[in-house]
């Protein structure tokens, strides 16, 4: 079956930076549109940043424009988000998803089709 699985998270302090890596496997991976998105405690899972197939077309939500970078490499079937300027408010669990054509990139997490088990980002302030 699918599996995306998500590393790179951990304790930062506010103004640092985490590199957040997804590994995709079981799947046409050049094919999938890639997205990033976060859970804080008690809140819901809410959009961070998304990349098209061919990585030529990306979107961020407002609050990390600028401060974070989504990428890929289909070569190695991964998604990364560089996170820069870190923020209290980014504390969140990071979950990495796929969503299948025809569906360029999206905002909306009906869109995704797998979800990796997300990883722990904590901003000390």
């Amino acid at each position: 079956q699918v599996q995306l699985v998500e590393s790179g998270g951990g304790l930062v302090q506010a103004g640092g930076s985490l590199r957040l890596s997804c590994a995709a496997s079981r799947l046409s991976f050049s094919r999938y549109a890639m997205g990033w998105f976060r859970q804080a405690p008690g809140k819901e899972r809410d959009f961070v940043a998304t990349i098209s197939w061919s990585g030529d077309s990306t979107a961020y939500t407002d609050s990390v424009k600028g401060r974070f970078t989504i990428s890929r490499d289909n070569a190695k079937n991964m998604v990364y988000l560089q996170m820069n300027s870190l923020k209290p408010e980014d504390t969140a669990v990071y979950y990495c998803a796929a969503a299948a054509p025809p569906i360029r990139a999206s905002i909306r997490t009906s869109h995704y089709d797998y979800w990796g088990q997300g990883t722990q980002v904590t901003v000390s302030s």
